[in-house]
């Protein structure tokens, strides 16, 4: 090849690899519940060291209505299957069955919460605050923590009903409902383990 043929070659830069639209959303929200992981990895590894310095106070079985934490439990399982009951019907295109599923879970949701509420105000009824011992430190931070998730949750949800209603099943709103059934899955999985080891290991 020629001196002059070499000069005039033109190189042509390759070309980006293409990504299918929402690409970016679902990895940052993954990348987001990697975070959320470690923070709770962090308040279990601190309940299991702390958890059972009582300071001469009541342990879980003085405090622990294992009866109220199950009815808690199954409106917050409840809660998951109607959210797959609103994916269900937001994959079919129905937007009026989509919002009534959404809000049928956002009432489980603040159901969930609300026995919550009523469990932390009556212990602090009977003393039990997060000042008077190691334990109720962990373990109001722990189950506080979750409840504050299902708070901006439910918050998050009612926003997503309001757009859904105002434009439809689009796909941007459809990325969004998936992302959040994610969230919402992912709070059922760390309420499993904090029912399991905090409430059933703490009494039995």
């Amino acid at each position: 090849m020629s001196a002059t043929h070499a000069a005039n070659r033109v190189y042509h830069l390759p070309e980006e690899p293409h990504h299918p639209e929402g690409h970016s959303t679902y990895l940052g929200f993954w990348l987001y519940l990697m975070s959320d992981c470690l923070i709770f990895a962090i308040l279990f590894a601190t309940y299991a060291v702390v958890g059972g310095n009582y300071a001469a106070g009541p342990s879980p079985k003085d405090l622990f209505d294992l009866e109220l934490v199950a009815l808690n439990t199954a409106m917050l399982l409840l809660s998951s299957i109607t959210y797959g009951f609103a994916m269900l019907e937001m994959v079919r295109g129905r937007k009026k069955a989509t919002l009534g599923w959404l809000g049928v879970t956002g009432l489980f949701g603040l159901a969930f919460l609300c026995i919550e509420i009523y469990e932390f105000a009556h212990l602090i009824h009977l003393g039990a605050t997060p000042q008077r011992s190691a334990f109720l430190s962990a373990f109001f931070t722990l189950v506080g923590t979750h409840g504050l998730h299902v708070m901006f949750g439910i918050i998050w949800l009612v926003t997503l009903m309001v757009q859904v209603g105002m434009h439809g099943l689009t796909a941007a709103n459809q990325r969004r409902l998936m992302c959040l059934s994610l969230f919402w899955h992912f709070l059922d999985i760390i309420w499993i383990g904090v029912f399991t080891f905090v409430y059933l290991m703490g009494v039995l």
